[in-house]
Order: C-alpha cells, then structure tokens, then sequence
C-alpha cells in the first residue's frame, strides 16, 4: 500500500494545536532531532551549507535534496519529514517532478516559495517576488500533481498589502498551509489569521529578521506550524569549533574535548537505533 505520510501529516495538524519542525543537515543530525520532535524539518539553508558548504542562494539540486530525503526515511519510518524545495527549482514541469518524487520516497509536506531567482535566505535583504499569477499557476500545478503531500505555500512579501493578497490568492487555489517569511509583528499574524482560513507556520531562525517567541505565544497569535530552520547546523558549528580548539590546544590530547559527552559508543548506539527502525518496515 502506498504510505500515506501526508495524510498523517494532515491529521497531525488538526490534531495539535501547534506543532514543531526540527530543521536538521544530514541524517545523522535528523537521528538526534528524532529523540526530541517527531517532526522534521528538511532545511534548504542547512542542506545547502552542509552538502556544499554554500550559502543558501539557489545552489541547491533538486535530486540532491530527493536522495537526502530518502535516506532520511530509511532510518525515520515513522516521523513527519517536511521539506523546503524553495522555489520548486525553477522550472514548472521540474517542480512538479520534484514533488512526485518526494512524495514517492516518503515525504509528509513540501514548502513552496515565491521567490524569483536569483533567490536568497529568506532572513537577507535582496530578495525578488514572482509575479503572482505566474507563481499560482506553479502552485496549482503543484497542487494537482501531488496525492496526499501536504503544501505549504509561502510568500517572501514584506509589504502588508501584498502578503494580504498572497496569502489570499494561495488560500484560494487550495494550498494546506501558508507561510508569511521573516515576520516582525506578532500582530500582523493575528490579522492574516483573521483574513484566511488556512493553518499559518512561522519560520523561527536564530538571528533571523523575526524575534523569538515561545510556542505559547506563537499559538495565541494564531500559529499552527512552527519550523526552526538550523538549530542543528548552528549547534553542530559551535560544538565543532570548540572542540576542535579544545583539541589544538591541549596538545593533541583528547582528554576533555567534547566535554566527555559523547564517544565512539555513545555514537554509535544512535546508529543502531537507526538500523534497528530500518530493519523493523522489513517485517
């Protein structure tokens, strides 16, 4: 039977009243994640620095992304794995390729954008809009081309009037969710909250053009879904440096670098953990 990882995600999402995406780098960092969150978030930010070691402006292939999802479901059978493919890689008909196949090895929901290339982290200035009768033929297309893949469409507007209109148009053409990128005000999502009828996630990234806010204050401002783009990738790089400086400066000796947390058998007891999920959808 074909797995029905969108439905669950669907359900999920009426269920809760708000639910959280873990943005992770690698399968080894989803693996962790895992432990916490049953959701999981394929961040195009941390993919791009981690498989190329590049900022997040459009490198990103999207057969890389495919195979990385797919790997991630190997090991994960059973959480839900939303994926960013930013702007469905250019091209309509690829875009639609990428969600067929997503959908194919295991994805729960996609996150689609309306950026123009050249793109960039939503979070930096320089960003281009597609014009939005352009974009909403990709969305429909989208749309009619995946089975249960939950969609979330997200607009990268920073002018009031134009998310209002955008956040409309999306709700019309029959996207699951939509995503207002780098929000400011709480505010501004209580009123697109009332103008729509659709769940609203908001990105959370440290640094980022939007404060941090708890879940709790997320939910009473009418907030759903929540994606934390790079908290691993961002804890990965400082962990890694300080031991890594810890290391050169103790002459070499490992005697205190990681802070003794973890060791060969720590790490790989998360690897069996993985086989043993692999191992449990043969039988």
């Amino acid at each position: 039977m074909y797995p029905l990882y969108g439905r669950d995600l669907r359900q999920e999402i009426m269920r809760r009243d708000i639910s959280a995406f873990i943005g992770v780098y690698d399968v080894f960092s989803a693996s962790i994640a895992a432990k916490y969150y049953d959701g999981i978030f394929i961040s195009g930010f941390s993919f791009a620095a981690s498989y190329y070691g590049l900022p997040d402006i459009g490198f990103i292939a999207w057969s890389d992304i495919v195979s990385f999802v797919q790997r991630v479901r190997a090991v994960l059978p059973r959480h839900h794995l939303l994926v960013d493919i930013d702007d469905g890689y250019a091209d309509i008909e690829v875009a639609c390729h990428v969600v067929s196949l997503l959908e194919s090895v295991g994805a729960s929901g996609i996150i689609i954008e309306d950026q123009q290339r050249p793109r960039r982290c939503g979070h930096f200035d320089g960003k281009q809009l597609m014009d939005l009768d352009q974009f909403l033929i990709k969305l429909q297309r989208v749309l009619a081309t995946r089975r249960e893949l939950v969609v979330i469409a997200r607009t990268d507007a920073t002018d009031v009037d134009e998310i209002e209109r955008r956040a409309k148009a999306f709700e019309e053409v029959g996207a699951d969710a939509i995503l207002v990128e780098a929000i400011r005000d709480l505010g501004l999502i209580t009123h697109i909250k009332g103008i729509i009828d659709r769940p609203l996630m908001f990105n959370q990234i440290a640094g980022g053009k939007s404060p941090t806010w708890t879940l709790h204050e997320l939910k009473d401002a009418g907030i759903s879904l929540v994606n934390y783009s790079t908290p691993c990738l961002f804890a990965a790089q400082a962990a890694i440096d300080d031991s890594l400086r810890s290391l050169k400066g103790n002459d070499g000796s490992l005697q205190g670098v990681g802070k003794g947390r973890v060791d060969v058998k720590a790490c790989t007891a998360v690897l069996h953990e993985n086989l043993a999920r692999r191992d449990e959808q043969k039988e």
